[in-house]
């Protein structure tokens, strides 16, 4: 797997489409980092981390009613094209009702964070 940020945002958005309770993937501390970005925001009710010698994620979706509370899910910065902002260069999602992921110095961080510790980075993807 070449890409496996834009693996998991598939598969929650998958997963969400098809309604499904959780979803379970291989473990990465990155993946774990944006899943408990998530979690923070609200967009996701639990992330758990199962197994000793072959880790899987484990990630609980939340619903509103019959659909989900993501609506959209879009990977920025690709394999082949890297894309890096400053930080007053952090875009607003749907005018700050979504959150941009940004990877700095000092770990993943959502856009309001980022622009508060006045840190640019690596951005990886939209969510609202």
């Amino acid at each position: 797997m070449s890409d496996p940020i834009s693996d998991l945002l598939t598969r929650i958005r998958n997963a969400g489409a098809a309604q499904l309770p959780s979803v379970e993937l291989p473990h990465s501390r990155i993946k774990e980092s944006v899943a408990k970005l998530l979690q923070q925001q609200g967009y996701i009710t639990d992330v758990s981390v199962e197994g000793d010698t072959k880790k899987k994620l484990k990630l609980r979706l939340k619903f509103n009613g019959k659909k989900s509370v993501i609506e959209g899910l879009k990977r920025v910065s690709k394999p082949g094209l890297r894309r890096y902002v400053g930080a007053t260069e952090i875009p607003r999602v749907r005018g700050g009702l979504g959150v941009a992921i940004v990877s700095t110095s000092e770990g993943l961080l959502t856009d309001q964070q980022a622009r508060k510790k006045n840190l640019g980075g690596e951005l990886l993807c939209y969510i609202w």
